[in-house]
């Protein structure tokens, strides 16, 4: 208690005489009364880097309404076509290229097919296409990378050599030469996007386990014998949460696009199957006579684009180091 005090005495002699100096009033400087109990009392609420990182992210109002956006476009994508009285292949010959009506919300195609449950159908196709192209992309990329990094020297010099060779091929070629070989389907257009697509993935996470190899907690735990398998997958890969994320929300978009664009020019899906791009370039083709077949799946293909990536700034700027404070 005498030290406490002394301590206290010494804290107000350097207050009054900084305040002597700076001409301020010494009865400003009085020393705090507080319980010695709540000495080492936090004031701050303790929370978790994940819930800072949600917390910046809500502060995102654009991220906000665009998750809002994308969750309602998932439901709709799950539950539209399943409760239509239409399916995606039912023809009405005697209805073709009807306008929209409240029999047919999105109106009908050059088959008499309702064009509503064709594009939440595609819409579902598209965004699965890109989710599984996305997931494989991340299970290659990641623990390529990570393996690549916490080897290093030899391992890593030709685990490199390899990416850089599948860089210098264009991606659009092999997945086109992929396409041709096998029969159209969504599998095969995910496997033809996933030969190069991990590339990405592998770099970023490589980077980034470059930088942590070296910190305290990972040789710290090579002091004591952890292997290299647990320093991957419970020290470094944790750690590379936010840059993984981020790629993924910038590689579903990637590939919804990649394969409405196949669609497009014919080597994607086939009909009477159903994806974004199969609607766009039908609706293409008339556009002149019922031009609703070509607007309603752009503006899905759109608003699926522009809030993905509108996310995903969102999510780089909270997951951003330099952005917290």
């Amino acid at each position: 208690m005498m030290r406490k005090k002394k301590y206290q005495t010494d804290l107000s002699l350097d207050a009054a005489s900084a305040a002597a100096a700076e001409n301020i009033p010494q009865e400003l400087f009085t020393p705090s009364d507080a319980a010695s109990s709540a000495m080492e009392h936090i004031a701050r609420e303790h929370h978790s880097a994940l819930h800072d990182d949600l917390v910046r992210l809500r502060k995102n109002k654009g991220a906000v309404v665009c998750s809002f956006i994308l969750i309602a476009i998932v439901l709709f994508a799950i539950i539209a076509p399943m409760v239509s009285p239409y399916t995606y292949y039912d023809t009405d010959y005697t209805n073709k290229l009807a306008s929209p009506s409240m029999q047919h919300l999105f109106g009908t195609d050059l088959f008499g097919r309702d064009q509503w449950t064709r594009v939440w159908y595609g819409t579902r196709i598209s965004l699965l296409i890109g989710l599984f192209a996305a997931l494989i992309n991340l299970l290659i990329g990641v623990f390529y990378g990570a393996i690549s990094a916490i080897m290093g020297g030899r391992v890593d010099a030709v685990m490199q050599r390899i990416i850089e060779v599948l860089v210098g091929i264009p991606q659009l070629i092999i997945v086109i030469l992929f396409m041709m070989v096998l029969p159209p389907g969504v599998g095969t257009i995910v496997i033809a996007m996933s030969i190069t697509g991990w590339v990405n993935m592998a770099r970023l996470v490589r980077a980034q386990i470059l930088k942590l190899k070296n910190q305290e907690f990972v040789l710290a735990g090579q002091l004591l014998g952890t292997s290299r398998w647990k320093t991957i997958t419970r020290h470094l890969i944790p750690n590379t949460v936010s840059v993984i994320v981020i790629q993924v929300m910038f590689a579903i978009p990637s590939a919804i696009f990649t394969e409405a664009f196949l669609s497009f020019i014919g080597v994607g899906l086939a009909e009477p199957q159903a994806s974004l791009g199969v609607l766009i370039q039908n609706g293409y083709s008339a556009l002149r006579a019922a031009p609703h077949l070509l607007l309603f799946p752009a503006v899905a293909i759109i608003l699926i684009m522009v809030c993905f990536s509108i996310v995903g700034d969102g999510l780089r700027d909270a997951f951003d180091p330099r952005m917290k404070h």
